[in-house]
């Protein structure tokens, strides 16, 4: 399984969505299910995942699955274009 696959996964997981709802426009700010107690499950699901620590920034930072993609790429974590 690709790391992308994985992170749909995750979030799916994190934010009760169904795998086909994950997609780059998923947004933190649209999405009723992505509230502040799911993002830091998210967090702790991606971090074990890709076996991580994210700067504080970046877990702010995180707000969209293209922007998470996008941060993961700091920490080596590579997704397919």
């Amino acid at each position: 399984m690709d790391n992308s696959q994985q992170l749909k996964e995750a979030f799916s997981k994190s934010l009760e969505l169904d795998i086909k709802d994950i997609t780059d426009d998923l947004a933190y700010s649209v999405n009723k299910q992505w509230d502040s107690i799911r993002h830091m499950n998210l967090v702790a699901e991606i971090e074990d995942l890709f076996d991580i620590m994210m700067d504080t920034e970046d877990i702010i930072d995180m707000s969209s699955f293209a922007k998470t993609k996008e941060i993961l790429g700091k920490y080596d974590v590579k997704f397919d274009t």
